[in-house]
């Protein structure tokens, strides 16, 4: 599954609000006193991770941004301050995941992606990157919560729907889609890692009304794929809400969840 740029663009500014910030401290503490450290993003997009990760580290860093999407990657930061190094690394990650992390790496970061996997991907994940001992910050995994005010009576149905499809392949199989993230913890702790983790929901007030306007379409579209609801249904249920935005009536909350996996006894 790919996400065109403009969609990236436009929610960047929303999943760097989003991202918990509990779980950055404890990732920017766990890097802490090291003079250098080398980070790989996957499935890193135009690069939202870096840009939100980057200041807070004070170390000399390189980051090895890895897509399948060479648009994407051609927008992600090709170049940096001198004391920040960026390659850009175009690979299949359900086939090439174990490429993607061979090499010195100090930090596997991921943005976005857990809910679109399979549970088969998760395990390779979760044992890879513990045969390597490397921690893992996992942002924005969406959670299966949504909420939308002022409540439509459709909203339930078409939430539901939404969160079938997100079951779906994506490209790596069966997605994990709301379960991802539990999933990931359990998978992780599993292995031997202890997990931070905590909620990084997306909020849009009524002012927010662009990427309203385009969630609530990919939701209708994705409800429309699934069936279960029926098609006037699904474009009544979007008109109403479209008209919502438009008298900044709307808002939403998409529930997300961040945490950060590490070794135990890891220094």
């Amino acid at each position: 599954m790919s996400f065109s740029a403009a969609w990236l663009e436009l929610r960047e500014p929303y999943d760097r609000r989003a991202r918990n910030s509990a779980v950055i401290d404890a990732v920017v503490a766990a890097l802490a006193g090291r003079p250098s450290v080398t980070i790989a993003d996957l499935a890193c997009g135009t690069g939202s991770t870096f840009r939100a990760l980057k200041p807070r580290i004070r170390a000399r860093q390189s980051w090895r941004l890895a897509d399948n999407d060479l648009s994407l990657l051609a927008r992600a930061p090709q170049s940096s301050p001198p004391d920040i190094h960026v390659t850009t690394i175009p690979i299949d990650l359900n086939h090439d995941l174990e490429a993607a992390l061979d090499g010195p790496v100090d930090l596997v970061t991921i943005s976005a992606l857990l809910d679109l996997v399979s549970d088969e991907w998760l395990e390779r994940l979760a044992v890879e990157t513990a045969a390597r001992r490397l921690p893992v910050y996992a942002a924005l995994s969406y959670d299966g919560r949504i909420e939308m005010t002022p409540d439509d009576a459709t909203d339930k149905k078409i939430i539901a729907a939404v969160n079938k499809h997100q079951h779906t392949d994506k490209g790596f199989g069966p997605a994990l889609g709301p379960d991802a993230a539990q999933k990931a913890v359990e998978r992780f702790e599993r292995v031997g890692y202890s997990v931070e983790q905590g909620r990084s929901d997306w909020v849009f007030a009524p002012p927010d009304h662009e990427i309203q306007i385009e969630i609530l379409a990919g939701w209708a579209a994705a409800a429309r794929e699934i069936g279960d609801v029926p098609l006037p249904e699904v474009v009544g249920w979007l008109t109403r809400r479209r008209d919502m935005v438009a008298a900044a009536r709307s808002s939403i909350r998409v529930g997300h969840v961040d945490f950060f996996a590490t070794p135990i006894g890891a220094r």
